[in-house]
């Protein structure tokens, strides 16, 4: 199982997160992500695009109550 992010990581993420950088976020590993992800059951709203998926940054951040400082700066 690869290791959670770290805040630093985190923050250094695109807009658009694939998807087992965004289950590494949310602390699940890449079997249980794909799994979440193939029922509709992952804990953050996933775009699909082609065979692959995305999640906003904005959604994890919300998901896991960070205050996004740089955007808050801005």
């Amino acid at each position: 199982m690869a290791a959670a992010l770290t805040v630093d990581e985190f923050r250094t993420l695109p807009a658009a997160v694939p998807l087992v950088d965004a289950g590494r976020a949310v602390g699940l590993g890449q079997p249980k992500t794909h799994e979440l992800a193939r029922a509709g059951e992952f804990p953050v709203p996933l775009i699909k695009i082609g065979s692959s998926y995305r999640a906003r940054r904005s959604d994890i951040i919300d998901t896991l109550g960070i205050l996004d400082t740089e955007s808050a700066a801005t």
